[in-house]
C-alpha cells in the first residue's frame, strides 16, 4: 500500500498536541491517543463513551519500545517471534517505571499490548515516541468500523482526523492472550488458537466471559448493530427481518445477507462488521443467523454475534 507520508505527519502533529484520531490496522480501525497522556486518554473514553473500568489496548511498533512499560516473559517472546506484528494482544505485568496513563490501565498492574501490521500505523507509530492507546474506532456497544466511512458513521466531525488505510484486511479485533502466569484466552479474535498453541506446545483455556473486566472485549454487549439478532434461526417471510448466511445461496433474495462465497470462515470474519452495518443501514429490524460452524475462527464469528444479542 502507498503511503501518504502528508497525512502521517497531520496525524503525528495532532497526536503529540493530545487529540484523539483514527487510524488504520489490519483488524479493525482504531481511535487513537497518546498512551502517556491522562488528558489524550480521557478524550479516548469520551468519545466512544466507553465505561471506565473497560481497559485500552495500546499499540507498538516493537518489542524494544515495549520494553519500557512491560515485563517481558518466555513466552511473550515465543509468540512475539511467529505472531508479530500480527493481530494478537498480550496482557503483561506493568514495569513500575512505565509512563502508561492510569486510564489506560483502569489503574490495574498489567497493560494489553500489541503489534499492528498495518503498514499505514506501522508507519506512523514508529515516528512517534510514544505508544498509542487505540480502542476500536466505533461508539461502545456498537460495530466495529472496518474503513474510514464507518468512523465517520459513528462520529462525524467530533474527531479531527481519520487516517485513510483502506478496508481492514481481517475485518474482526485481535485473539487477547494473557500470558502473566498460566496462558489463557481472553478474547478470541483474528488469529486462531489452534495456531498460538502449536507455538507454545500446550492447550490453552478461553475466559473470554469472566465476572469482571480484565481486558478489553470482554463487555457482555459489544459489536451490536442496534437491533435483534437471532442465532441458528430460520427465516421466515417477514420482510423487515434480515438473514445472514454462512454460505452463499443459488437463489437470492433482498433480506439475504452472505458472508462468503463458499463457508470460508476467513472471509466471513472479514465481512461481519460491514455486513451488520449494511442490515443497520437498510432499515430490517431484526436478523436471523443461519448455524455458523463452531470451530476456527467460526468461534470468533460466533462470541461476536452472541455479544451483539444481548440487546
Amino acid at each position: 500500500m502507498k503511503i501518504n507520508l502528508s497525512n502521517i505527519k497531520k496525524a503525528e502533529k495532532l497526536l503529540i498536541k493530545n487529540d484523539c484520531i483514527a487510524i488504520p490496522t489490519e483488524t479493525v480501525y482504531g481511535l487513537a491517543g497518546n498512551a502517556y497522556s491522562n488528558q489524550a486518554c480521557k478524550k479516548i473514553f469520551l468519545l466512544k463513551k466507553r465505561p471506565k473500568n473497560n481497559p485500552l489496548i495500546v499499540h507498538y511498533f516493537d518489542k524494544k519500545r515495549l520494553e519500557n512499560d512491560c515485563e517481558i516473559n518466555n513466552s511473550f517472546v515465543k509468540l512475539y517471534k511467529k505472531f508479530c506484528p500480527g493481530p494478537i494482544t498480550f496482557i503483561l505485568n506493568l514495569n513500575k517505571k512505565s509512563k502508561i496513563s492510569k486510564f489506560v490501565t483502569n489503574n490495574k498492574k498489567s497493560l494489553a499490548v500489541r503489534f499492528p501490521k498495518h503498514p499505514v500505523a506501522r508507519n506512523l507509530i514508529k515516528r512517534l515516541k510514544f505508544p498509542l492507546a487505540a480502542p476500536s474506532a466505533n461508539l461502545s456497544t456498537k460495530v466495529s468500523a472496518v474503513c474510514s466511512s464507518h468512523v465517520k458513521e459513528d462520529f462525524g466531525k467530533k474527531i479531527k482526523f481519520i487516517l485513510e488505510g483502506g478496508k481492514s484486511s481481517i475485518g474482526i479485533e485481535s485473539t487477547i492472550i494473557d500470558i502473566r502466569d498460566k496462558p489463557r484466552i481472553l478474547r478470541l479474535g483474528g488469529l486462531d488458537i489452534s495456531t498460538i498453541e502449536k507455538v507454545l506446545n500446550r492447550k490453552i483455556s478461553i475466559t473470554n466471559n469472566p465476572s469482571k473486566i480484565s481486558s478489553p472485549g470482554q463487555s457482555r454487549l459489544h459489536y451490536s448493530p442496534g437491533i435483534p439478532i437471532k442465532l441458528n434461526g430460520k427465516r421466515t417471510s417477514g420482510k423487515s427481518e434480515a438473514y445472514l448466511l454462512i454460505k452463499k445461496r443459488n437463489k437470492s433474495k433482498s433480506n439475504y445477507y452472505y458472508l462468503s462465497k463458499n463457508s470460508n470462515l476467513k472471509e466471513a470474519a472479514k465481512n461481519l462488521y460491514n455486513t451488520l452495518r449494511k442490515i443497520k443501514k437498510n432499515k430490517y429490524k431484526s436478523i436471523v443467523v443461519e448455524k455458523i460452524p463452531n470451530t476456527g475462527l467460526g468461534k470468533t464469528i460466533l462470541d461476536r454475534l452472541t455479544r451483539a444479542s444481548k440487546l
